[in-house]
């Protein structure tokens, strides 16, 4: 098993934890990520483009000039694909782009990101998150304490009382928190850091190995 140190809130070690190589040490899968990736940014569109067919725009009730006698093509209506003004032919229409991955190369994916946090020398492991009341000032000392780059992902536990660590957090540009249940592959690959209570990983093993 790997082991890590464990920090403390202002920045010094207080101990060392040992990570389960099953979800943390694995050889990491890229295809695997790659899949979880576009799955996830094809599930975040919104979908809402539209274009008007020819049955859709505005005028066109008349045929324009007569069908025999003019030397020109027949033509049934000015709205028609071919003219300016007219529909569109196959454009795009709101739609859903979400699809789904199978589980186990869901699970495979979340361990490789896991794994690549570890091996790159991006992932820390606190011993707690606790403020005593919601106040960014506090929670700006946590990260000057740690050295957390920009872009850095706080993993908080599922079963801990993080709220006023969440509020404190959430107006300071590149710093995002989440629970261990709601990490997801988007999120670990695009942190430069990713820091992780003691409790956080003890979940994540629990739900991955």
């Amino acid at each position: 098993m790997a082991t890590l140190d464990v920090i403390n809130q202002a920045g010094a070690v207080v101990g060392t934890i040992e990570l389960n190589d099953e979800v943390f040490g694995i050889e990491p899968n890229q295809q695997a990520l790659y899949d979880a990736l576009i799955m996830q940014q094809a599930s975040r569109r919104q979908g809402t483009a539209s274009t008007r067919g020819r049955s859709e725009v505005r005028g066109g009730g008349r045929k324009p000039y007569r069908q025999k006698g003019t030397g020109r093509a027949r033509q049934g209506s000015i709205r028609a694909p071919q003219y300016r003004g007219g529909g569109t032919v196959f454009g795009p229409k709101p739609r859903n782009y979400a699809y789904k991955i199978n589980k186990k190369v869901r699970r495979l994916a979340l361990k490789s990101a896991l794994s690549e946090k570890l091996i790159g020398e991006a992932m820390n492991v606190m011993d707690k998150l606790e403020l005593a009341a919601p106040k960014t000032k506090d929670f700006v000392a946590i990260v000057d304490a740690i050295q957390a780059p920009y872009k850095t992902l706080f993993v908080v536990a599922e079963a801990d009382d993080n709220t006023n660590a969440y509020l404190s957090a959430r107006n300071l540009p590149g710093v995002s928190m989440m629970s261990s249940k709601a990490i997801n592959v988007y999120d670990l690959v695009n942190a430069n850091k990713v820091v992780m209570t003691s409790a956080a990983v003890k979940e994540i093993e629990e739900a991955l190995a």
